[in-house]
């Protein structure tokens, strides 16, 4: 049975899955940069009422779950979370910004469900749809410069 949350007056028990995918998705986390990613998003989820569930990195996006308040603000979070990490991975670590895209650790779009209405496959839809998109923009890439 899951512990529910409170406040003052209330009682709730809000979960959200969330995928983050790196822009282009380019394969640059590692165990040292998810590890500095799941410590950055730890730190700061105290000010948005935010806690880590669950973390599981992979070499070009990272799975969260977590729970929130119902006074979260979950879009400004993410916003601030993302800009920010992208900033403090680029600096620890400047060895990757060659392999971003335009300098870009980040994709501007995310995947987030509250816990109960999401499905593996839904997730699984998700990634490969983004990866469809990267492989969509380079062959039109690769058809201009061929062009010019």
């Amino acid at each position: 049975m899951n512990h529910l949350d409170d406040n003052k007056h209330s009682v709730f028990l809000l979960k959200y899955r969330l995928i983050l995918t790196t822009m282009q998705r380019r394969a640059v986390i590692d165990g040292e940069i998810s590890r500095r990613l799941k410590e950055f998003f730890i730190t700061n989820a105290d000010s948005y009422n935010v806690s880590l569930e669950e973390w599981d990195a992979h070499e070009d996006h990272i799975y969260i779950r977590f729970r929130a308040h119902p006074n979260s603000e979950l879009k400004k979070f993410l916003n601030a979370y993302k800009s920010a990490s992208s900033r403090l991975i680029k600096k620890e670590h400047p060895e990757i910004v060659e392999q971003l895209w335009e300098g870009m650790f980040w994709s501007k779009s995310f995947y987030m469900v509250t816990e109960g209405q999401s499905m593996a496959g839904d997730e699984a839809a998700y990634l490969e749809k983004q990866k469809e998109r990267v492989i969509r923009k380079r062959n039109r890439r690769g058809r201009r410069q061929e062009v010019s």
